[in-house]
């Protein structure tokens, strides 16, 4: 059974879970155009569009699955949803008769909105959040829960 983690990582909290992942093989995403450098207006800007669910353009990425019988989507929570980055991975892979799961970063930990869509879209999927696992090592504990 091969198993694939795909993810987006802007701060390092998806870089640290990935690290922690041994058994996933990893694709990191990233989006054509970085949010501003400034923390203020690319909070403002992220999530804004989060919150808008809208999706940006990447850079290249493989986006064959069909040699996978499991998918881990990695995302950091913005405004209390998945990132723009992630909904446009979402919308580039063929994710049927695939084992999907989650595993969710955020500053507080909460992810309401982005639980409401995945349960929705993907209603067998488990879901995992943890806050800042770069800061709080003891968050990746949590990963065990994804098996």
């Amino acid at each position: 059974m091969s198993k694939l983690f795909i993810y987006y990582s802007r701060g390092g909290n998806g870089d640290t879970v990935s690290k922690n992942l041994k058994e996933y093989e990893t694709r990191k995403v990233e989006p054509v155009k970085d949010l501003p450098k400034s923390f203020f207006l690319s909070m403002l800007s992220g999530g804004f569009k989060a919150g808008l669910k809208l999706k940006t353009k990447l850079k290249d990425y493989d986006k064959d699955v069909s040699n996978y019988s499991e998918v881990l989507i990695g995302s950091p929570i913005w405004n209390g949803n998945l990132t723009p980055i992630i909904n446009k991975v979402l919308s580039d892979i063929d994710l049927e008769d695939k084992v999907v799961k989650f595993v969710l970063w955020s500053a507080s930990g909460e992810a309401k909105g982005a639980i409401k869509f995945i349960n929705k879209k993907y209603p067998n999927s488990k879901v995992v959040v943890l806050k800042e696992p770069k800061k709080n090592e003891s968050e990746l504990e949590k990963l065990k829960g994804l098996d």
